[in-house]
């Protein structure tokens, strides 16, 4: 635990803030994605991909998700071919973004709780700002999250650093005083990559075993968040 601290006054007041993934962690998208998916696949006389499937493609965004789509049913694309089924993709999944979406559990409940208590709250996610917005929104978070980082606002998308240490210089805090809450390799990933303390929540999006992503702690739903905030602080 040591390593998340650089001096034992950085305890106090910690986090200032957290970040959370979005897919996975606070929302199960998967469903609706899935029927943006297979509306795509169908138009294009392939076959459908299940749910289950969908999950262990979510994570990079929606241009990886359309070419993992593709690539699962037999049919690759060519980066031309990407780019025009991903601008349809777009279309089709934002007409249905909440129709079967739903609150993954604890997600509610630990987001009023920690605004409650003063706590900065973003989402860091490499789904389209816009997208991710009309979700927070649609759940009634759009006024409790502070800070909402997308994969086309700017910086290089997870696992890389930089849309972490966007969403903390936004709020004028330094890495150190932020925890990055997610479920996959790209949010561990990045959190790392920016020396943020992580948690990693299990139930997500994943293909790697949760206990194998390097988080400085797993916790099998939100609604232990707390606790392992406590842990986190625990003198080593």
């Amino acid at each position: 635990m040591s390593a998340i601290f650089a001096q034992p006054g950085d305890r106090c007041g910690w986090p200032q803030a957290i970040l959370f993934d979005l897919d996975g962690t606070l929302i199960d998208s998967a469903p609706d994605l899935a029927a943006a998916v297979n509306e795509l696949l169908a138009a294009d006389g392939l076959p459908p991909v299940t749910t289950d499937a969908v999950r262990s493609m979510v994570g990079a965004g929606v241009k990886k998700l359309v070419a993992r789509a593709y690539a699962t049913v037999g049919s690759p694309l060519d980066e031309g071919a990407l780019e025009a089924k991903t601008d349809v993709m777009m279309q089709v999944y934002g007409r249905q973004l909440t129709a079967n979406t739903i609150l993954m559990p604890g997600a509610a409940e630990i987001l009023a709780a920690y605004h409650k208590a003063r706590v900065r709250l973003a989402v860091v996610t490499n789904k389209p700002e816009a997208f991710s917005r009309e979700i927070l929104d649609h759940f009634g978070f759009g006024d409790i999250v502070d800070i909402v980082v997308g994969g086309d606002t700017g910086p290089e998308k997870k696992p890389a650093p930089d849309m972490l240490l966007h969403a903390v210089e936004a709020m004028g805090l330094s890495a150190t005083r932020a925890l990055m809450v997610g479920d996959s390799p790209a949010d561990i990933g990045a959190a790392r990559a920016a020396h943020m303390a992580s948690v990693a929540v299990r139930g997500g999006y994943t293909t790697v075993p949760v206990d194998d992503l390097g988080a400085d702690i797993v916790i099998d739903s939100l609604n232990a968040l707390p606790q392992a905030i406590e842990r986190l602080k625990e003198p080593a």
